[in-house]
């Protein structure tokens, strides 16, 4: 990607603006002053209001064709429901924009290697909203990972678990200050985003295993080559579980696995470790810890705090703002892992309906 020419504000327009975007994305955005909110398209007349006069944005419409067609704009946000973010951010692409991607990235695999097609076509920047990529201990594996202290990559295992029952299964959303991230926000999460298979295109692999699969393929650099997986879904429409063996290219092994009904009280739990030819990794968001243990004894582990794991995401929307305006030359979660996290979890759910392992 080359480096972007410095502007004195970046022109965002924003595709789908509900309750995550207008939680977290918007309200990052509209705090900078070199950031100019210059557009905004989501269905519902009064809801499109309500965010134009919260966040002071000048135009609003319902059909995102209309609002590239008539705003002058550097980059769009796409924020719709997981199963059509493909369609806008590939117009946003084509038009030459840079476009930061809510994830699921998306669910059918062919439709990320499109947009991430595209955006190297075209020198655009895309990514992917992944928030634990930006804590300083995360960005210290990949670094270390990278630089091949753990040799080969041989096996590996993801875990994730969540308290996100309520989402997962149409209920009300908590909004209390303990795992209620819906507090203080504009709109609550609509429950078919979630809930509903149609709209949501799966349970917990598209809403929670899009953030551990995306941070486990840009950590390593993998790209699965085969999965077999099994999924439970008790009390729900769309599933609470997985359970997933992937085989990588390159020969690594691995399972990937998922839990949608943490107690609301709880940490969500991000458990990464991986086996190499000369040392393992063990990095852990939930009881924070960064250790690299070697055959030859030279480990490492960095100190840390608990809070040091708590998620946040301040760093995406921070991060695509200062590449459009050619402040950041690093793309902290690009579109590229997450297509290979799409890539997983397609096969996944192909596996889960046809009982047998399903190429990538």
């Amino acid at each position: 990607m080359a480096k972007a020419r410095k502007k004195k504000k970046a022109r965002i327009g924003f595709i789908g603006a509900g309750w995550w975007a207008s939680a977290n994305h918007l309200p990052i955005l509209a705090r900078r002053d070199d950031v100019e909110l210059a557009a905004v398209c989501r269905l519902g007349k009064t809801e499109l209001q309500q965010v134009q006069e919260h966040f002071h944005i000048p135009y609003g419409t319902e059909d995102f064709r209309k609002m590239l067609d008539e705003v002058e704009l550097d980059g769009v946000v796409v924020t719709t429901p997981h199963t059509v973010h493909y369609e806008p951010a590939r117009a946003c692409l084509e038009q030459g924009l840079h476009v930061m991607c809510e994830k699921p990235f998306c669910t059918r695999a062919e439709e990320a290697r499109d947009l991430v097609r595209i955006a190297a076509e075209k020198n655009l920047h895309l990514l992917v909203p992944l928030g634990w990529n930006y804590k300083p201990f995360f960005q210290e594996a990949k670094r270390r990972v990278q630089s091949g202290v753990l040799g080969s990559i041989q096996f590996l295992t993801c875990h994730m678990a969540s308290p996100i029952r309520d989402l997962l299964t149409g209920a009300p959303f908590p909004t209390d200050d303990v795992g209620g991230q819906a507090s203080k926000t504009l709109f609550t999460p609509a429950a078919s985003t979630w809930a509903d298979p149609k709209v949501a295109g799966g349970g917990y692999g598209h809403s929670q295993l899009s953030h551990s699969t995306g941070m486990l393929c840009g950590l390593t650099g993998l790209r699965a080559a085969e999965v077999y997986a099994r999924m439970a879904a008790p009390g729900s429409r769309v599933e609470l579980y997985d359970a997933i063996i992937a085989t990588f290219e390159g020969g690594a092994i691995g399972s990937v696995s998922g839990a949608g009904t943490v107690p609301i009280s709880q940490r969500f739990q991000v458990d990464i470790r991986i086996w190499g030819s000369d040392g393992m990794l063990l990095l852990d968001f939930e009881r924070t810890r960064m250790e690299i243990i070697r055959h030859d004894g030279k480990s490492e582990a960095l100190k840390l705090e608990v809070k040091d794991g708590d998620y946040s995401c301040e760093g995406p929307p921070n991060n695509f703002a200062d590449l459009i305006l050619g402040k950041d030359t690093v793309n902290g979660s690009p579109g590229e892992a997450s297509m290979r996290s799409v890539e997983i979890l397609d096969a996944a759910y192909r596996s889960a309906v046809s009982g047998k392992p399903e190429k990538v």
